[in-house]
């Protein structure tokens, strides 16, 4: 702590997590640590099947490998924290620190926003022009969308950051969550908030507007040709062709959502931190498994890998 002006400055933050009982913070750890390795085997494997089997050298599995590449990364931010802070009784963290996984924080999930929408273009697409699709989405084309993605992410990121940590903080240094988010750093600032909540607001709905608007009208594409396909087992094929999408959409979207766009006076930090739960860990951890198991593709590569693996030996 540091005192400038009769105020005492907050120079670093120590993190609550989940609990301070000393058998729940075992029972969580186990719990954290079983979906951490659940979540890169379940993405790192899709990986290597997309890699391996030439069958998937597709555009839509392109995307598929980009988002469980992106999941890797974003679980990482948060859950090797959090099982640090289970075992450890020095939960503190510098400004530095916090900056710094706020920051990538921030990055991994603005990207991700733009990535599915990336991939509700990519559904539209193949399902609406299902003869142009690999002249319509050639391999450099999805690269650029996917690196745009990061760039788009990490440049709100920056802006976020920047704003963010030009506060000064005082006061009572705990924060209740189990990483460093905006809502709780907020409440610590001792400066006024009132221009970087605009800010905040700016940035979260243009990135949202932006997304939302690609992903609706790609989907709205998808519903009319769906409607337009005269044989049942077709439209129940293009049906869930994009059903795993719209699972990670509906979880990733609106999860955020309710965090950061309902009434100040719901944001009670139990809420916040069971809400952040499905951005943070739970949609890294089922999105492979989502876009796997009603998959015959990524079923057939599984099982050609399998075969391949066995017959070796």
């Amino acid at each position: 702590m540091g005192v400038e002006s009769n105020r005492t400055l907050v120079t670093d933050f120590v993190l609550v997590g989940f609990t301070t009982d000393p058998f729940l913070r075992i029972i969580f750890f186990v719990v954290f640590f079983v979906s951490y390795i659940i979540t890169l085997t379940g993405n790192l494997g899709l990986m290597s099947l997309i890699y391996l089997d030439s069958r998937l050298h597709t555009p839509m599995y392109f995307f598929v490998g980009s988002l469980s590449f992106l999941d890797v990364w974003y679980s990482s931010v948060y859950t090797p924290r959090i099982l640090s802070d289970c075992v450890s009784n020095n939960n503190h963290m510098s400004i530095a620190g916090c900056a710094a996984q706020l920051f990538f924080s921030a990055g991994l999930a603005y990207s991700e926003c733009f990535l599915l929408a990336f991939m509700a273009y990519d559904r539209y697409v193949a399902i609406c022009n299902p003869l142009l699709y690999t002249t319509a989405m050639p391999k450099k084309l999805c690269i650029q969308l996917v690196v745009g993605a990061y760039i788009a992410g990490f440049a709100n990121a920056i802006a976020h950051i920047s704003n963010t940590f030009r506060l000064r903080f005082c006061g009572n240094n705990v924060i209740n969550h189990y990483f460093c988010d905006v809502l709780p750093l907020l409440k610590m600032s001792c400066d006024d908030i009132g221009f970087y909540e605009v800010i905040l607001t700016a940035l979260i709905g243009c990135n949202w507007l932006v997304t939302s608007t690609i992903i609706l009208s790609s989907y709205i594409g998808i519903v009319g040709a769906i409607i337009r396909i005269h044989s049942s087992a077709g439209r129940r094929k293009a049906f869930f062709t994009c059903l795993a999408h719209l699972v990670s959409v509906t979880l990733f979207y609106g999860s955020i959502l309710i965090m950061y766009c309902r009434p100040k006076s719901q944001n009670t930090p139990n809420w916040n931190k069971a809400n952040a739960l499905f951005y943070t860990i739970i949609g890294p951890l089922v999105n492979p498994f989502i876009y796997s198991l009603r998959n015959k593709d990524v079923k057939a590569a599984f099982k050609k890998v399998w075969e391949r693996v066995t017959s070796s030996k």
